[in-house]
């Protein structure tokens, strides 16, 4: 097993090779690892089993859905990749451009990052994603998965390098480590001069740990508590299918609704059809019904489990959803600036003040009116696939595509100028 530190250096190494390649041999690459992947769909598929095998009751239902890849799966990870492939090449783009009067000439240009390192945990799409945005962003890729999908990314990994080597392009620009401990998070965290970013995605505790520890420069991507917020003048037709849409599509990603926020003005209305809909339907469907943890006013209007202090501010990732009555959108507005994540949060209402007040005062990555919370998505905001979401501030907030893994140089033209 190679150590991590022979890893980093082999991505240094690598780093300058990357940056020689100008976009045809970039997109070339893309396009051979995404048929690589696609015809390695088999021995991908049986590293996935055995993950799952070693999984099986150690992590949730929902968790094992995260880990579980299928051939429609593959077929759409390979897709993200083309989708990336066909992007425009962020890499030397013209970001800004000014003439000053002493006649210097200033321009901001996109430059790659260098080294990019991603921490993540259960999901093996992440490893093709994230593979594909470096190289196309001109960055090398040092990729270090959790230990429950490590055979699936080191046989991901595997399809992506033989593609890249039918492509005449060093497959050493996408590095696996290969130690699963803690140890080697930890390597990445502090291996200045040699990571130029880290980027960690999966739970809180994996980007409060990168957060706090890291001495390399780090993207806070978020945890999810996202909310859905039904306005006295919501559509409840509406309104019910995007709850639905936002809490049981994928329960287990980070754009799941974790909380639901229900006027008093239609609360009675529209709470019965929830539980209708959501436990009672599903349950003799045969599918798992959400469990409604509720305040208590919700809980005054429809069976339920009372809610605890830490339901509206707990990531569920699973069927739960917690419920809650408030009597107008500034009370909305507040709650979610409380309990909030700043990931994504939406707004259900045919009251277009009420919805330019949800957008201008809830402060979060991504904020929706009368759209599901699901779309926070690089695929679907037409990013090809996506690094993360990340919820703070500089540099990259949303989910993060080509143009977030870029930095920026400054080059100065001049004709003889002095100071």
């Amino acid at each position: 097993m190679r150590t991590t530190e022979e890893i980093l250096a082999r991505a240094v190494a690598a780093k300058a090779r990357l940056g020689a390649l100008d976009t045809e041999a970039k997109n070339r690459a893309l396009l051979a690892m995404a048929d690589a992947l696609v015809a390695h769909k088999q021995p991908i598929l049986a590293a996935n089993a055995e993950d799952l095998t070693a999984a099986e009751g150690k992590i949730s239902v929902v968790m094992l859905d995260r880990l579980r890849l299928t051939e429609a799966r593959i077929e759409g990870m390979a897709e993200g990749i083309r989708e990336v492939a066909a992007l425009p090449d962020p890499v030397g783009e013209t970001l800004m451009r000014t003439e000053r009067p002493n006649g210097l000439v200033i321009e901001r240009r996109s430059s790659p990052m260098g080294v990019i390192a991603i921490i993540y945990e259960s999901r093996p799409n992440v490893t093709s994603d994230a593979a594909a945005l470096c190289l196309k962003a001109g960055s090398v890729c040092v990729l270090r998965g959790g230990k429950e999908a490590h055979r699936s990314a080191a046989a991901i990994v595997d399809a992506l390098r033989e593609g890249l080597a039918q492509a005449g392009i060093d497959p050493e620009l996408i590095q696996l480590v290969e130690d699963t401990s803690r140890a080697s998070a930890q390597a990445l965290m502090h291996a200045e001069g040699q990571i130029d970013l880290l980027i960690p995605r999966g739970g809180a505790g994996l980007i409060r740990a990168c957060v706090q520890e890291a001495t390399v420069p780090c993207i806070q991507t978020g945890t999810g508590i996202c909310h859905v917020y039904v306005d006295a003048s919501a559509d409840l037709d509406m309104a019910l299918r995007i709850v639905e849409n936002a809490k049981t599509s994928r329960p287990s990603v980070c754009n799941a609704e974790e909380v639901l926020l229900v006027h008093s003005a239609v609360a009675e209305r529209f709470l019965p059809r929830l539980r209708e809909t959501l436990t009672d339907a599903r349950a003799a469907a045969g599918k798992p019904p959400v469990e409604l943890r509720l305040d208590p006013r919700a809980a005054a209007i429809i069976p339920g489990t009372p809610a605890g202090p830490a339901d509206f501010d707990t990531e569920f990732l699973d069927y739960i959803l917690a419920v809650a009555v408030v009597d107008s959108v500034e009370e909305a507005i507040a709650h979610i600036d409380t309990h909030s994540t700043h990931h994504s949060d939406a707004i259900v209402t045919a009251d277009p003040a009420a919805a330019e007040r949800f957008c201008r005062e809830v402060d979060s990555a991504a904020v929706y009116v009368n759209a599901s919370t699901r779309f926070t998505d690089g695929g679907e905001f037409g990013l090809g696939c996506e690094m993360g979401i990340s919820t703070q501030k500089l540099h990259a907030r949303g989910p993060m595509g080509l143009r977030e893994l870029c930095t920026w140089k400054t080059l100065v033209t001049g004709n003889g100028q002095i100071r």
